[in-house]
C-alpha cells in the first residue's frame, strides 16, 4: 500500500473492542487521504488561474469500474460555504446519508484544531449541548479510547446516547494527522431508558498542514455517517445535518481560537503520542418519542 497510508496499518486496539475496530474501513481511509490530495491540487489549480473555487466532487471507490456490482451513489454538493464545502451521497439500501466535508482553516494550526477535537473537558465547556461525555476505557499502549457521549436533540425528540471506540494518528513523515471512530458496544454502558443508543457510526478526519503542525493553515477531510433511529424521512434528516454543521464547525473553530489565544488550556495529543488516535464527527438525527426536560434540548444536531 501507498506510503501515505502507512500510518493505519498499525492500528492495534485493545482486546474488549478488537471486533469492532478490526471492522473499520482502512481501505476507505487511504481513499479519504488520496481523495484529500486531489481536491487539495485541485483547489491550487482553481486559485492559480483565478477562477473561483469549486472543487470537483470527491470520486467513490467504484468510479471508473463500470464492472464493479456494488457501485456506489455519486457524491451530491450539498452546501458551498468560505470555509467548507458539504456533499453527502445515499448509503445503499438504506435511507441514510453519508456526508463529506472539505474544509479550510487559515488562523489556526493544526495541532490547535487536531487537540480540541479530543479534549474531552474542553468540550464539555464549549458544546452546549453535551450532556455527558466521558472516557470509559483507555489502552495506554495504542492510544485508543472508549467513550460514552450524550447529546441533547430538537425538541421533543430524546436524547441520543453514543459508546464509541476513537483512535487517532500523527504521522509527521507525511504531514497529516488522521482521527478515527466507531461505535461499539461495551459492557460497562448499558442502555438508559432515558437516552436512543445510536450503534451504527462511523467517522474519519484526515488534516493535512499547508506548512507544519504548528504554523497557521490547514486542510481536513471529514467523511461521516451514523444511524440516529429516527422515523424522520431521509430529506428531513438532510436538513437537518445541513442546517446543523456550519454551526458546528463554527463552534470548533471558535474553541480552537480561544484556545490559540491560551484562554484555556487544551492537553496537546501530538507530545503525548500514543501512537495513533482517533476522531469523531457526526451527524444525528431525531424521532418524534417525547422526553423528561433534562432530556430535551435545542433544535440543533450534534456532530463528535
Amino acid at each position: 500500500m501507498a506510503k501515505s497510508c502507512s500510518i493505519i496499518h498499525s492500528y492495534r486496539a485493545f482486546p474488549r473492542v478488537l471486533d469492532a475496530v478490526a471492522q473499520l474501513a482502512l481501505n476507505s481511509l487511504c481513499g479519504s487521504i488520496n481523495e484529500m490530495k486531489r481536491l487539495e491540487e485541485m483547489s491550487n489549480i482553481f486559485q492559480s488561474s483565478g477562477v473561483e473555487n469549486h472543487p470537483p466532487e470527491p470520486k467513490t471507490p467504484a468510479e471508473g469500474n463500470e464492472k464493479s456490482k456494488d457501485k456506489e451513489e455519486p457524491w451530491e454538493m450539498v452546501m458551498d460555504k468560505k470555509h467548507f464545502k458539504l456533499w453527502r451521497r445515499p448509503i445503499t439500501g438504506t435511507h441514510l446519508y453519508q456526508y463529506r466535508v472539505f474544509g479550510t482553516y487559515t488562523d489556526v494550526t493544526p495541532r490547535q484544531f487536531f487537540n480540541v477535537q479530543l479534549d474531552t473537558e474542553y468540550r464539555k465547556k464549549w458544546d452546549a449541548l453535551v450532556i455527558k461525555l466521558e472516557v470509559i476505557e483507555r489502552d495506554v499502549v495504542s492510544g485508543s479510547e472508549v467513550l460514552h457521549w450524550v447529546t441533547h436533540f430538537p425538541y421533543p425528540m430524546y436524547s441520543r446516547d453514543y459508546v464509541y471506540v476513537r483512535r487517532y494518528s500523527v504521522d509527521e513523515e507525511n504531514n497529516v494527522m488522521v482521527l478515527v471512530s466507531r461505535a461499539v458496544e461495551h459492557p460497562s454502558v448499558p442502555e438508559s431508558p432515558e437516552f436512543v443508543r445510536v450503534r451504527s457510526y462511523e467517522s474519519q478526519m484526515v488534516i493535512r498542514p499547508h506548512k507544519s503542525f504548528d504554523e497557521n493553515g490547514f486542510d481536513y477531510l471529514l467523511t461521516y455517517s451514523d444511524n440516529p433511529q429516527t422515523v424522520f424521512p431521509r430529506y428531513c434528516v438532510s436538513w437537518m445535518v445541513s442546517s446543523g454543521m456550519p454551526d458546528f464547525l463554527e463552534k470548533l473553530h471558535m474553541a480552537t481560537l480561544k484556545a490559540k489565544n491560551m484562554e484555556i488550556k487544551v492537553k496537546d495529543y501530538i507530545s503525548s503520542k500514543p501512537l495513533e488516535m482517533s476522531s469523531e464527527a457526526k451527524a444525528t438525527a431525531p424521532s418524534s418519542e417525547r422526553k423528561s426536560e433534562g432530556s430535551r434540548g435545542p433544535a440543533r444536531i450534534e456532530y463528535a
